[in-house]
């Protein structure tokens, strides 16, 4: 009986705004984060990506990397299960991972503007501003039109105009 309330509950609650019953899953998520992509026309390593890119989309870091890392395991030389780990382990500070990955992919990708905007996000995210304009830089000569690229470098110029403070210092409240 509890469970037919409940069940009638959702419903109204669903009947009652703007939200479809598709819209309901457990932890928050979207339901394009939670969704089924097995119907999907993809080689086997992509579910990893699909579902990694999608973690990644709703903020869920830590389960973007782990889908990135089994991509990795199922296809160890494909440079977008690379890039998507190396963007992941950057979210979540592992930084060392991170470097791992970007080393791995430089020499397969080169110079692409993906390659040298996660870079340079990456560095931003260290606190390396100056490395972080570099890679930037590089990327925006490639492409100036590139919107990426540019929001970076909006998010650099930004980054710069704050003071920089010692973990933990709050002397200044």
């Amino acid at each position: 009986m509890r469970k037919l309330l409940a069940g009638v509950a959702l419903l109204a609650a669903a009947a009652c705004s703007d939200i479809g019953i598709g819209e309901f899953s457990s932890f928050s998520d979207s339901s394009e984060s939670v969704a089924d992509t097995s119907n999907r026309d993809y080689y086997p390593n992509d579910q990893f990506i699909v579902t990694g890119k999608a973690q990644f989309d709703e903020g869920n870091f830590g389960l973007a990397y782990r889908s990135f890392k089994k991509a990795i395991d199922v296809a160890p030389e494909d440079p977008q299960a690379w890039l998507g780990y190396a963007a992941a382990a950057d979210m979540t500070r592992r930084f060392d991972k991170a470097d791992f990955a970007y080393r791995k992919i430089q020499p397969v990708v080169g110079n692409r503007i993906e390659f040298l905007n996660n870079f340079g996000y990456s560095q931003l995210l260290r606190g390396n501003l100056q490395s972080a304009r570099t890679y930037f830089l590089r990327a925006y000569e490639i492409d100036p039109s590139n919107e990426t690229t540019a929001n970076n470098l909006e998010l650099l110029r930004n980054s710069a105009a704050f003071q920089k403070r010692a973990p933990g210092d709050l002397r200044g409240i």
